[in-house]
């Protein structure tokens, strides 16, 4: 499986998308491309089925799609259609002409499919043990219940934001009349489902698809959020609840030009946010995590990591492992420098008051702080703090990753400060900030040599007025112990607030 291009084609009721994925040795993955291509297969969907329209624009899509594959070079599709296929009459008929065009025969899913797929897809993105995923989609609104990490069961709504609008919201804008008669649909359909009910302590709610997204979009450029996906963001209902009213007073060629909405989007989405809406008032929660990953990364993790998904407690180790991996970055390196600087952690962390959740962004940054390498050496702590938050590390959330991509890019030089962060670190996370950076300074310059010279280093003797430090060598370290009291120590000097001597045992 080693270097695989695997596609995964999704015949949505309102987009049509092929999402590349490279695998790497079958342990990790990552996104190598996308296409989307508004189909609206449930535009004028009556009880022949799809219209004639609406067929031939996904079948279009799908030969395109079928173009683009083969001349990329995929090695394995897998080809699905959800909820205006599984619906219409006509659905066989799409499916056989689908044949005939791409050569692909599309797995119909059920809607308890389209549930898990689509709650395993965000579970290895957003870190959540137990609560409630939402994915509302332009036929059909999927719910589902996570215990422990995991998907436990769901069930679909007619909910989807395009079935919606047409079914109920004719007019541009809507008119009180009708708006109130889709707030009521929603109602009844949610009243239906026993265990949609307000959320107790240590339950969340997340979200997925096109409708959530956007908002999440809108919101990312309102707040101008210092990072560049969704990734760790959250849409709070007081949000929500303002950006409806806004969509519910203005025409759809006012409301396309609200910065962060696609505008092909534009007429639907005042449906999905009402759905979001009316859930989030009956679960009574304040927020909703977004997600970038969803349905597609679910079947791509179902059909190549089917019994270890990585989700759960293992879910951010196995995101920084793949950034790793997808960059190749020198592991032996990396981890001799993550070995000295937990050393440096577990003698230090009490007089920094630092704890497990700290531990943890060290062991990360340490891993990950050359990464940066594959772009040039020169100011490749700059890359790789670039490449950790264009990236992203499912798992963590956005201060978190903040956290880890600042650490990366102060592994080498300079005084450690929030930058373009600043808004999601608090106070306690700046003097963090800096004494991670320090551990991982000192630990960088120890293995000056890449060569595993330096072995441990150890708080010796800690004094009023200073601290001896004593470092472990296979050989001869006077480079090491030079580099590191020039360019390291002063960091960790200015936290303790003594004088450091650095000796070879």
């Amino acid at each position: 499986m080693s270097n695989t291009r695997v596609a995964v084609v999704d015949m949505g009721s309102n987009t049509g998308r092929l999402v590349i994925f490279r695998l790497l040795d079958g342990e990790s993955w990552f996104l190598e491309d996308e296409i989307r291509e508004v189909v609206r297969l449930r535009a004028g969907m009556d009880e022949d089925g799809m219209s004639s329209a609406a067929m031939h624009r996904g079948i279009a899509v799908l030969r395109l799609f079928r173009h683009f594959c083969d001349s990329v070079g995929v090695d394995h599709v897998i080809a699905t259609a959800t909820s205006a296929v599984r619906d219409a009459a006509n659905g066989p008929e799409f499916l056989a002409r689908a044949h005939d065009a791409a050569g692909w025969t599309l797995r119909v899913l059920s809607p308890a499919d389209e549930a898990r797929y689509g709650a395993l897809g965000l579970l290895a993105e957003v870190p959540m043990d137990d609560g409630l995923v939402v994915d509302i989609g332009g036929g059909s609104a999927q719910v589902s219940r996570v215990v422990q990490c995991r998907w436990q069961d769901g069930t679909s709504f007619p909910l989807g934001a395009l079935r919606l609008t047409e079914a109920f919201l004719a007019e541009d804008p809507p008119s009180p009349e009708q708006v109130d008669a889709l707030r009521a649909e929603i109602r009844t359909r949610f009243a239906a489902c026993s265990w949609l009910t307000p959320l107790t302590e240590g339950h969340r709610l997340a979200g997925l698809g096109g409708s959530i997204r956007n908002l999440g979009y809108i919101e990312h450029a309102r707040q101008n959020w210092p990072m560049p996906t969704l990734r760790g963001f959250q849409i709070e209902r007081a949000r929500v609840d303002e950006l409806v009213n806004r969509f519910l007073s203005v025409p759809r060629n006012k409301r396309a030009r609200i910065p962060g909405l696609n505008p092909d989007r534009a007429d639907i989405l005042p449906a999905g946010a009402i759905v979001l809406q009316e859930l989030m008032m009956l679960l009574e929660t304040e927020v909703c995590h977004t997600s970038v990953n969803g349905l597609r990364e679910g079947l791509l993790l179902e059909h190549f990591f089917a019994g270890t998904p990585p989700t759960g407690p293992g879910l951010r180790s196995f995101s920084v492992n793949s950034l790793a991996r997808r960059y190749k970055v020198r592991r032996d390196h990396a981890d001799r420098v993550a070995h000295l600087a937990l050393q440096l952690f577990e003698d230090f962390h009490a007089e920094a008051g630092l704890g497990p959740e700290e531990r943890e962004l060290l062991q990360a940054a340490a891993v990950l702080h050359d990464v940066g390498t594959v772009l040039g050496y020169h100011d490749h702590h700059h890359h790789s703090q670039s490449l950790v938050v264009m990236n992203g590390l499912p798992g963590f959330t956005a201060r978190q990753t903040a956290i880890i991509a600042l650490l990366t890019r102060y592994h080498r030089k300079g005084t450690p400060t929030p930058g373009v962060f600043r808004r999601l670190l608090t106070n306690e996370d700046r003097v963090t900030l800096r004494w991670l950076a320090a551990f991982l300074r000192v630990a960088e310059y120890l293995e000056r040599g890449r060569n595993g010279n330096v072995t441990n280093v150890e708080v010796a003797d800690w004094g009023s007025r200073g601290i001896t430090l004593v470092i472990t060598a296979a050989g001869d370290a006077s480079v090491e112990q030079w580099d590191t009291e020039r360019q390291a120590l002063p960091l960790l000097e200015s936290l303790v607030e003594r004088r450091i001597r650095l000796l070879v045992a």
